[in-house]
């Protein structure tokens, strides 16, 4: 029923695993590669068409420099001011109706979290009409707190479905506990659930602001200027109207990638035991 651990295979299909895993690894870190070898060298191996050969001269410094020197502090600064309150909205509603759908038991239970859930297997393309016209509807189009708004109504259904299951994994007989002794709900939900809740909590902080710091599409739809565009559509600011930067557009995409990176390293331990808790027992 269960695929044969590697351990426990045959030495062909070990000598063929250890072969094949450094091929797969190099041919997903290629693109990654790619673009750290891009970001160093000079505008000319570009118009002269040496794209995977060594630079012609190393111009790191002078690239990085130029990108620093342009717009991307700003549009760095729009990310961060675009992830982290959106990251907050998603844990705190999350959290409650996660906690909401996950200890009480009403007739509507399995309907509300079905649709919360809905909302992730609809493709957002379809949706990018009618929120457009919405931001402007509201105002809130070209604006980082519209963006914010969006990112986190759509967050907040797999940010949900995250939390339901995770609390419905917790001893109910501590709820159970604490109501015997007379604690308001609110007091059940932040004393007791909230603090056996933060490796899921951190968890979910690492993967949302991955995917919101990451996001392009609706940075593109919903923005335009440097007033409240997020790093991965300024960088397309580099690109003239017939040519490309590539060289500096690889470079601020290391930039880029440098705070979700950090990201997942300081959390690294916490996000491993929130996605892992309840595995095994």
């Amino acid at each position: 029923m269960f695929p044969t651990p590697i351990e426990k295979s045959t030495p062909g299909v070990q000598i063929a695993y250890k072969a094949m895993l450094p091929v797969a690894l190099l041919v997903w870190l290629a693109p990654l590669l790619a673009v750290a070898l891009f970001s160093i060298k000079p505008d000319a191996d570009f118009t002269t068409g040496n794209y995977w050969g060594w630079p012609t001269s190393f111009e790191g410094f002078a690239n990085y420099g130029l990108v620093f020197g342009s717009d991307m502090p700003r549009y760095m600064l729009n990310s961060l001011l675009i992830t982290i309150p959106t990251v907050i909205g998603c844990i705190i509603l999350s959290s409650m109706t996660g906690f909401a759908l996950g200890i009480y038991k009403f007739k509507a239970n399995i309907w509300v979290f079905f649709m919360f859930v809905a909302g992730n297997f609809v493709p957002f393309q379809i949706l990018m009409v009618p929120v457009r016209d919405l931001t402007l509807d509201m105002g809130l189009y070209n604006t980082i707190p519209g963006l914010v708004l969006f990112h986190i109504a759509f967050q907040t259904g797999f940010c949900t479905l995250f939390m339901r299951n995770f609390i419905r994994a917790l001893p109910f007989e501590l709820v159970e506990a604490a109501r015997v002794e007379g604690i308001s709900e609110f007091r059940i939900f932040w004393f007791v659930i909230m603090p056996l809740m933060k490796p899921a909590l951190a968890a979910m902080a690492v993967l949302i602001f991955t995917f919101i710091w990451n996001d392009y599409f609706w940075a593109v739809v919903l923005t335009q200027g440097v007033e409240s565009q997020p790093v991965t559509a300024g960088i397309t600011s580099f690109n003239a109207q017939f040519r490309a930067a590539y060289h500096l557009m690889s470079a601020g995409s290391i930039v880029a990638a440098l705070p979700p990176v950090a990201m997942f390293f300081l959390m690294q331990k916490h996000f491993i035991a929130g996605l892992t808790l309840g595995a095994v027992k």
